[in-house]
Protein backbone atom coordinates (compact mmCIF):
# COMPACT_ATOMS: atom_id res chain seq x y z
CA UNK A 1 0.00 0.00 0.00
CA UNK A 2 1.30 3.53 -1.08
CA UNK A 3 1.43 5.74 2.06
CA UNK A 4 0.23 8.57 -0.11
CA UNK A 5 -2.56 6.80 0.43
CA UNK A 6 -2.90 7.67 3.91
CA UNK A 7 -1.56 11.20 4.20
CA UNK A 8 -3.64 14.15 4.33
CA UNK A 9 -1.26 16.18 3.72
CA UNK A 10 -1.35 18.96 0.68
CA UNK A 11 1.89 21.22 -0.15
CA UNK A 12 1.68 24.34 -2.28
CA UNK A 13 4.64 23.15 -4.36
CA UNK A 14 2.28 23.14 -7.27
CA UNK A 15 3.97 25.61 -9.60
CA UNK A 16 6.76 23.45 -9.72
CA UNK A 17 5.04 20.04 -11.40
CA UNK A 18 2.79 22.04 -13.99
CA UNK A 19 5.44 20.93 -16.72
CA UNK A 20 5.82 17.49 -15.50
CA UNK A 21 2.24 17.02 -15.15
CA UNK A 22 0.81 18.95 -18.72
CA UNK A 23 3.19 15.99 -19.87
CA UNK A 24 2.64 12.25 -20.26
CA UNK A 25 4.51 11.04 -16.69
CA UNK A 26 2.47 8.13 -15.30
CA UNK A 27 1.47 4.89 -17.14
CA UNK A 28 -0.97 5.16 -20.01
CA UNK A 29 -3.58 2.12 -20.01
CA UNK A 30 -4.83 3.06 -23.51
CA UNK A 31 -8.22 3.64 -24.65
CA UNK A 32 -10.71 1.55 -23.70
CA UNK A 33 -12.19 1.48 -27.12
CA UNK A 34 -15.59 3.12 -26.32
CA UNK A 35 -17.38 5.28 -28.81
CA UNK A 36 -17.95 8.96 -27.50
CA UNK A 37 -15.31 11.59 -26.59
CA UNK A 38 -12.12 10.77 -24.84
CA UNK A 39 -11.32 10.97 -21.39
CA UNK A 40 -8.48 10.67 -19.49
CA UNK A 41 -8.66 9.46 -15.94
CA UNK A 42 -5.92 9.26 -12.95
CA UNK A 43 -5.53 7.24 -9.56
CA UNK A 44 -2.26 7.42 -7.25
CA UNK A 45 0.27 4.32 -7.57
CA UNK A 46 -1.50 1.73 -5.29
CA UNK A 47 1.05 -0.63 -4.22
CA UNK A 48 -1.73 -3.93 -4.18
CA UNK A 49 -0.74 -6.38 -6.89
CA UNK A 50 -3.94 -6.32 -9.73
CA UNK A 51 -4.94 -2.91 -9.27
CA UNK A 52 -3.54 -0.98 -11.76
CA UNK A 53 -4.72 -3.99 -14.04
CA UNK A 54 -8.14 -3.70 -12.36
CA UNK A 55 -8.94 -0.07 -12.54
CA UNK A 56 -8.28 -0.89 -16.04
CA UNK A 57 -10.46 -3.58 -16.54
CA UNK A 58 -13.07 -1.44 -15.15
CA UNK A 59 -12.19 1.50 -17.82
CA UNK A 60 -12.44 -0.68 -20.68
CA UNK A 61 -15.75 -2.17 -19.88
CA UNK A 62 -17.52 1.58 -20.48
CA UNK A 63 -18.90 1.65 -23.83
CA UNK A 64 -19.95 5.51 -24.13
CA UNK A 65 -16.19 6.79 -24.09
CA UNK A 66 -12.95 6.05 -24.87
CA UNK A 67 -11.34 6.43 -21.01
CA UNK A 68 -7.77 5.49 -21.15
CA UNK A 69 -6.14 5.22 -17.48
CA UNK A 70 -3.20 7.27 -16.14
CA UNK A 71 -1.13 5.50 -13.08
CA UNK A 72 0.58 8.13 -11.56
CA UNK A 73 3.79 7.48 -9.23
CA UNK A 74 5.39 9.84 -7.07
CA UNK A 75 3.47 12.78 -4.75
CA UNK A 76 -0.01 11.81 -6.23
CA UNK A 77 -1.16 14.91 -4.67
CA UNK A 78 0.52 17.89 -5.98
CA UNK A 79 0.37 16.32 -8.90
CA UNK A 80 -3.47 16.58 -9.47
CA UNK A 81 -3.12 20.10 -7.48
CA UNK A 82 -0.85 21.16 -10.44
CA UNK A 83 -2.84 19.76 -13.01
CA UNK A 84 -6.58 21.29 -11.90
CA UNK A 85 -4.91 24.18 -12.67
CA UNK A 86 -4.35 23.31 -16.59
CA UNK A 87 -6.32 22.24 -19.91
CA UNK A 88 -3.85 19.47 -20.07
CA UNK A 89 -4.74 17.32 -16.73
CA UNK A 90 -7.17 14.53 -16.43
CA UNK A 91 -10.99 14.66 -17.23
CA UNK A 92 -11.33 12.48 -13.97
CA UNK A 93 -9.22 11.40 -10.94
CA UNK A 94 -9.09 10.35 -7.58
CA UNK A 95 -8.06 12.27 -5.00
CA UNK A 96 -7.94 12.75 -1.24
CA UNK A 97 -11.01 15.37 -0.98
CA UNK A 98 -10.97 17.97 -2.93
CA UNK A 99 -9.45 20.50 -0.58
CA UNK A 100 -11.77 23.47 0.36
CA UNK A 101 -9.31 25.86 -1.79
CA UNK A 102 -9.80 23.30 -5.00
CA UNK A 103 -14.25 23.36 -4.27
CA UNK A 104 -14.17 27.23 -3.68
CA UNK A 105 -11.76 27.73 -6.68
CA UNK A 106 -14.03 26.16 -9.15
CA UNK A 107 -11.57 23.23 -10.03
CA UNK A 108 -13.89 20.26 -9.65
CA UNK A 109 -17.61 20.22 -10.89
CA UNK A 110 -20.45 19.41 -8.60
CA UNK A 111 -21.66 15.78 -8.77
CA UNK A 112 -24.62 15.99 -6.27
CA UNK A 113 -26.87 15.47 -8.81
CA UNK A 114 -25.00 11.62 -9.32
CA UNK A 115 -26.90 11.08 -5.56
CA UNK A 116 -30.86 11.22 -6.74
CA UNK A 117 -32.60 8.34 -6.06
CA UNK A 118 -31.89 7.70 -2.31
CA UNK A 119 -28.22 6.70 -3.11
CA UNK A 120 -26.49 8.77 -1.07
CA UNK A 121 -28.33 7.06 2.19
CA UNK A 122 -26.17 4.43 1.23
CA UNK A 123 -22.54 5.84 1.32
CA UNK A 124 -20.67 6.23 4.91
CA UNK A 125 -21.78 9.43 6.15
CA UNK A 126 -18.52 9.45 7.81
CA UNK A 127 -16.34 9.60 4.44
CA UNK A 128 -19.05 11.30 2.98
CA UNK A 129 -19.18 14.32 4.96
CA UNK A 130 -15.61 15.77 4.12
CA UNK A 131 -16.26 15.53 0.51
CA UNK A 132 -19.68 17.71 1.21
CA UNK A 133 -19.35 21.49 1.17
CA UNK A 134 -22.46 24.06 0.86
CA UNK A 135 -24.48 20.59 1.03
CA UNK A 136 -23.15 19.71 -2.44
CA UNK A 137 -20.95 16.80 -3.15
CA UNK A 138 -17.95 17.49 -4.43
CA UNK A 139 -16.72 13.69 -5.17
CA UNK A 140 -17.94 10.42 -5.00
CA UNK A 141 -15.93 8.17 -2.10
CA UNK A 142 -14.00 4.94 -3.62
CA UNK A 143 -13.60 3.06 -0.42
CA UNK A 144 -13.18 3.61 3.33
CA UNK A 145 -9.89 3.14 4.56
CA UNK A 146 -9.29 3.04 8.41
CA UNK A 147 -6.62 2.39 11.18
CA UNK A 148 -6.70 0.25 14.36
CA UNK A 149 -4.38 -1.04 16.66
CA UNK A 150 -3.20 -4.52 16.59
CA UNK A 151 -1.60 -6.47 19.54
CA UNK A 152 -1.07 -10.43 19.64
CA UNK A 153 -3.43 -12.37 22.37
CA UNK A 154 -0.94 -14.63 23.37
CA UNK A 155 1.46 -11.67 24.53
CA UNK A 156 -0.78 -10.13 26.26
CA UNK A 157 -2.36 -13.27 27.92
CA UNK A 158 1.25 -14.38 29.10
CA UNK A 159 2.14 -10.64 30.21
CA UNK A 160 -1.18 -10.93 32.63
CA UNK A 161 -3.17 -8.32 30.60
CA UNK A 162 -6.16 -7.46 28.50
CA UNK A 163 -6.80 -5.59 25.62
CA UNK A 164 -6.50 -1.67 26.62
CA UNK A 165 -9.43 -0.05 26.74
CA UNK A 166 -8.41 3.06 27.97
CA UNK A 167 -4.82 5.57 26.85
CA UNK A 168 -3.91 4.50 30.85
CA UNK A 169 -3.87 0.97 30.18
CA UNK A 170 -2.32 1.39 26.98
CA UNK A 171 0.77 2.78 28.30
CA UNK A 172 0.83 0.40 30.81
CA UNK A 173 0.90 -2.15 28.09
CA UNK A 174 2.95 -1.37 26.56
CA UNK A 175 5.45 -0.87 29.61
CA UNK A 176 4.99 -4.54 30.33
CA UNK A 177 5.28 -6.02 27.44
CA UNK A 178 8.39 -4.33 26.48
CA UNK A 179 11.24 -7.21 26.27
CA UNK A 180 15.13 -6.70 25.78
CA UNK A 181 13.97 -8.46 22.29
CA UNK A 182 10.31 -6.80 21.46
CA UNK A 183 9.36 -3.49 22.37
CA UNK A 184 5.95 -3.08 23.55
CA UNK A 185 3.79 -0.54 20.89
CA UNK A 186 5.08 0.87 17.50
CA UNK A 187 3.03 4.05 16.57
CA UNK A 188 5.78 4.45 13.42
CA UNK A 189 9.43 6.12 13.47
CA UNK A 190 8.52 8.90 14.65
CA UNK A 191 6.80 8.01 17.76
CA UNK A 192 3.20 8.84 16.47
CA UNK A 193 2.87 12.46 14.87
CA UNK A 194 2.30 11.32 12.04
CA UNK A 195 0.10 8.30 12.18
CA UNK A 196 -1.43 9.65 15.02
CA UNK A 197 -2.62 13.02 14.17
CA UNK A 198 -5.60 14.13 15.40
CA UNK A 199 -6.67 10.68 16.88
CA UNK A 200 -5.48 10.98 20.67
CA UNK A 201 -7.58 14.45 20.66
CA UNK A 202 -10.90 12.25 19.36
CA UNK A 203 -10.20 9.84 22.00
CA UNK A 204 -10.08 12.20 24.67
CA UNK A 205 -13.52 13.48 23.69
CA UNK A 206 -12.58 16.27 21.60
CA UNK A 207 -12.47 17.73 17.80
CA UNK A 208 -10.59 18.81 15.53
CA UNK A 209 -12.85 21.94 14.34
CA UNK A 210 -16.38 22.14 15.84
CA UNK A 211 -19.53 22.17 14.01
CA UNK A 212 -19.22 26.02 14.27
CA UNK A 213 -16.27 26.13 12.97
CA UNK A 214 -14.07 26.88 16.21
CA UNK A 215 -11.66 25.11 17.53
CA UNK A 216 -12.67 21.85 18.62
CA UNK A 217 -9.06 20.82 21.16
CA UNK A 218 -8.91 24.09 22.92
CA UNK A 219 -9.52 22.03 26.31
CA UNK A 220 -6.93 20.54 29.23
CA UNK A 221 -7.87 17.01 28.13
CA UNK A 222 -6.07 17.68 25.36
CA UNK A 223 -3.45 18.38 27.03
CA UNK A 224 -3.13 15.44 29.42
CA UNK A 225 -4.07 12.88 25.95
CA UNK A 226 -0.67 14.73 24.28
CA UNK A 227 1.46 14.07 27.35
CA UNK A 228 0.41 9.89 27.12
CA UNK A 229 2.19 9.63 24.09
CA UNK A 230 5.36 11.67 25.66
CA UNK A 231 5.17 9.59 28.43
CA UNK A 232 5.61 5.79 26.19
CA UNK A 233 8.04 7.93 24.19
CA UNK A 234 10.05 8.26 28.26
CA UNK A 235 9.37 4.46 29.12
CA UNK A 236 11.15 3.40 25.83
CA UNK A 237 8.12 1.43 25.32
CA UNK A 238 7.82 2.44 21.54
CA UNK A 239 9.74 1.00 18.99
CA UNK A 240 11.24 3.69 17.23
CA UNK A 241 13.70 2.90 13.61
CA UNK A 242 11.49 0.10 12.27
CA UNK A 243 13.07 -0.68 8.82
CA UNK A 244 9.49 -0.13 8.13
CA UNK A 245 7.24 2.59 8.89
CA UNK A 246 3.39 2.43 10.45
CA UNK A 247 1.47 1.63 7.52
CA UNK A 248 3.69 -1.96 6.66
CA UNK A 249 3.07 -4.46 9.50
CA UNK A 250 6.38 -6.25 9.04
CA UNK A 251 7.69 -4.73 12.80
CA UNK A 252 4.25 -6.49 13.93
CA UNK A 253 4.70 -9.68 11.56
CA UNK A 254 8.71 -9.87 12.38
CA UNK A 255 8.07 -10.00 16.13
CA UNK A 256 9.75 -6.37 16.69
CA UNK A 257 6.61 -4.78 18.71
CA UNK A 258 3.78 -6.68 20.75
CA UNK A 259 1.32 -3.68 19.45
CA UNK A 260 1.23 -1.97 16.42
CA UNK A 261 -0.92 1.01 15.21
CA UNK A 262 -1.97 0.61 11.66
CA UNK A 263 -4.53 0.09 8.78
CA UNK A 264 -6.96 -2.54 7.90
CA UNK A 265 -5.07 -3.16 4.72
CA UNK A 266 -2.37 -5.15 6.08
CA UNK A 267 -5.29 -7.77 8.09
CA UNK A 268 -4.23 -10.32 5.59
CA UNK A 269 -0.38 -10.24 6.43
CA UNK A 270 -1.09 -10.17 9.82
CA UNK A 271 -3.60 -12.97 10.02
CA UNK A 272 -0.76 -15.37 7.34
CA UNK A 273 1.32 -14.63 9.93
CA UNK A 274 -0.09 -15.25 13.51
CA UNK A 275 -3.56 -16.53 12.33
CA UNK A 276 -6.10 -16.22 15.15
CA UNK A 277 -3.22 -14.66 17.41
CA UNK A 278 -4.11 -10.96 17.05
CA UNK A 279 -6.69 -8.67 17.60
CA UNK A 280 -7.87 -4.74 16.50
CA UNK A 281 -8.80 -2.30 18.60
CA UNK A 282 -9.65 1.01 18.03
CA UNK A 283 -7.47 4.11 19.64
CA UNK A 284 -8.45 4.13 23.31
CA UNK A 285 -10.45 6.25 25.61
CA UNK A 286 -8.32 8.81 26.87
CA UNK A 287 -9.66 10.62 30.00
CA UNK A 288 -12.67 10.44 31.83
CA UNK A 289 -14.74 12.39 29.03
CA UNK A 290 -13.20 10.23 26.68
CA UNK A 291 -14.25 7.67 23.97
CA UNK A 292 -12.29 5.05 21.30
CA UNK A 293 -11.44 6.72 18.29
CA UNK A 294 -11.00 5.40 14.94
CA UNK A 295 -9.51 7.49 12.16
CA UNK A 296 -10.99 7.03 8.56
CA UNK A 297 -10.88 8.19 5.06
CA UNK A 298 -11.43 7.79 1.61
CA UNK A 299 -10.22 8.82 -1.97
CA UNK A 300 -12.71 9.92 -3.85
CA UNK A 301 -13.64 10.26 -7.87
CA UNK A 302 -14.03 13.48 -8.93
CA UNK A 303 -14.19 15.42 -12.51
CA UNK A 304 -12.04 18.16 -12.92
CA UNK A 305 -13.84 21.86 -14.28
CA UNK A 306 -11.47 22.08 -16.80
CA UNK A 307 -12.18 18.92 -18.81
CA UNK A 308 -13.65 19.27 -22.27
CA UNK A 309 -16.32 16.85 -21.52
CA UNK A 310 -17.79 17.38 -18.24
CA UNK A 311 -21.28 15.85 -18.28
CA UNK A 312 -19.57 12.71 -20.31
CA UNK A 313 -16.87 12.41 -17.61
CA UNK A 314 -19.84 12.94 -15.04
CA UNK A 315 -21.66 10.13 -16.64
CA UNK A 316 -18.41 7.30 -16.62
CA UNK A 317 -18.30 8.30 -12.60
CA UNK A 318 -21.76 7.91 -12.02
CA UNK A 319 -21.44 4.44 -13.91
CA UNK A 320 -18.52 3.63 -12.04
CA UNK A 321 -18.65 4.34 -8.29
CA UNK A 322 -22.60 4.52 -8.07
CA UNK A 323 -23.78 2.07 -10.42
CA UNK A 324 -21.35 -0.68 -11.09
CA UNK A 325 -21.70 -2.44 -7.31
CA UNK A 326 -19.78 -5.74 -8.51
CA UNK A 327 -16.67 -3.17 -9.16
CA UNK A 328 -16.58 -1.47 -6.74
CA UNK A 329 -16.85 -4.83 -4.11
CA UNK A 330 -14.08 -6.29 -6.26
CA UNK A 331 -12.01 -2.62 -5.85
CA UNK A 332 -12.39 -2.98 -1.99
CA UNK A 333 -11.88 -6.76 -1.57
CA UNK A 334 -9.61 -7.97 -4.06
CA UNK A 335 -6.54 -6.02 -3.90
CA UNK A 336 -5.61 -5.48 -0.55
CA UNK A 337 -8.54 -5.24 2.27
CA UNK A 338 -10.44 -1.75 2.63
CA UNK A 339 -14.33 -1.49 3.21
CA UNK A 340 -16.48 -0.71 0.56
CA UNK A 341 -17.86 2.84 1.00
CA UNK A 342 -21.42 1.61 0.18
CA UNK A 343 -23.17 0.51 3.43
CA UNK A 344 -25.07 -2.29 1.55
CA UNK A 345 -21.86 -3.68 0.15
CA UNK A 346 -19.98 -3.74 3.39
CA UNK A 347 -22.95 -5.37 4.81
CA UNK A 348 -22.77 -8.19 2.01
CA UNK A 349 -18.73 -9.04 2.14
CA UNK A 350 -18.25 -12.32 3.82
CA UNK A 351 -14.30 -11.64 4.07
CA UNK A 352 -15.72 -8.31 6.65
CA UNK A 353 -18.06 -10.52 8.86
CA UNK A 354 -15.53 -13.12 11.00
CA UNK A 355 -12.90 -12.33 13.19
CA UNK A 356 -10.63 -9.34 13.43
CA UNK A 357 -11.90 -7.79 10.19
CA UNK A 358 -15.55 -7.70 11.73
CA UNK A 359 -14.18 -6.49 14.42
CA UNK A 360 -12.54 -3.79 12.81
CA UNK A 361 -15.37 -3.05 11.07
CA UNK A 362 -17.72 -2.71 14.31
CA UNK A 363 -14.70 -0.54 15.53
CA UNK A 364 -15.37 2.19 12.36
CA UNK A 365 -18.97 2.35 12.58
CA UNK A 366 -19.00 2.72 16.13
CA UNK A 367 -16.04 4.97 16.66
CA UNK A 368 -14.90 6.31 12.98
CA UNK A 369 -14.37 10.01 12.61
CA UNK A 370 -12.56 11.93 9.58
CA UNK A 371 -11.08 15.10 9.35
CA UNK A 372 -13.08 18.21 8.52
CA UNK A 373 -12.52 20.39 5.71
CA UNK A 374 -12.05 23.15 7.56
CA UNK A 375 -8.90 21.22 8.52
CA UNK A 376 -6.81 22.63 6.14
CA UNK A 377 -2.96 21.71 5.67
CA UNK A 378 -1.90 24.99 7.48
CA UNK A 379 -3.48 23.72 10.44
CA UNK A 380 -2.34 20.41 10.30
CA UNK A 381 0.95 21.00 10.04
CA UNK A 382 0.66 23.27 13.52
CA UNK A 383 -0.46 20.58 15.53
CA UNK A 384 1.34 17.70 13.88
CA UNK A 385 4.94 19.51 14.89
CA UNK A 386 3.55 20.57 17.76
CA UNK A 387 2.98 16.90 18.80
CA UNK A 388 6.04 16.07 17.57
CA UNK A 389 7.73 18.28 19.46
CA UNK A 390 5.79 16.77 22.65
CA UNK A 391 6.20 13.34 21.60
CA UNK A 392 10.16 13.37 21.07
CA UNK A 393 11.53 16.72 22.94
CA UNK A 394 8.81 16.85 25.95
CA UNK A 395 7.63 20.23 24.91
CA UNK A 396 5.49 21.31 27.16
CA UNK A 397 1.75 20.22 26.37
CA UNK A 398 0.01 23.28 27.55
CA UNK A 399 1.96 25.73 25.88
CA UNK A 400 2.31 24.03 22.42
CA UNK A 401 -1.61 23.76 22.33
CA UNK A 402 -1.90 27.15 22.77
CA UNK A 403 0.26 28.08 20.50
CA UNK A 404 -1.85 25.94 18.09
CA UNK A 405 -4.75 26.76 19.09
CA UNK A 406 -4.09 30.32 18.33
CA UNK A 407 -3.00 29.20 14.72
CA UNK A 408 -5.68 27.15 13.95
CA UNK A 409 -8.36 29.50 15.12
CA UNK A 410 -6.52 32.42 13.26
CA UNK A 411 -6.44 30.00 9.79
CA UNK A 412 -10.35 28.99 10.68
CA UNK A 413 -11.25 32.88 10.86
CA UNK A 414 -9.32 33.30 7.44
CA UNK A 415 -11.05 30.35 5.52
CA UNK A 416 -14.28 31.16 6.69
CA UNK A 417 -14.26 34.74 6.14
CA UNK A 418 -12.99 33.80 2.35
CA UNK A 419 -16.68 31.80 2.16
CA UNK A 420 -18.65 34.61 3.35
Amino acid sequence: MNVSRRTLLASGAALGLLTACGSNTGRDGGGSGGSGPKLSQWYHQYGEAGTEQAVKRYAAAYDEADVSVQWRPGNYDEQTAAALLTASGPDVFEVNGPTLDQIRGGQVVDLTDLFDGGVRDDFDPVVLAPKTHDGRIWSIPQVVDTQVLYYRKSLLSDAGRTPPRTLDELVDTARELTTDRTMGLFFGNDGGAGALGGTPLYAAGLRLVTDDGRVGFDDPAAARALAALRTLYEDKSLLLGAPSDWSDPSAFVQELTAMQWSGLWALPAVQKAFGDDFGVLPFPAAGPAGKPAVPVGAYGAAVSARSAHKEEAKDFVKWLWIDRTEYQRDFALSYGFHIPARLSLAKKADALTEGAAADAVRHTTRHGYAEPLLWTPASRVAYQDALSRIIKSGANPESELRSVVRKVSAELDRVQKKSS
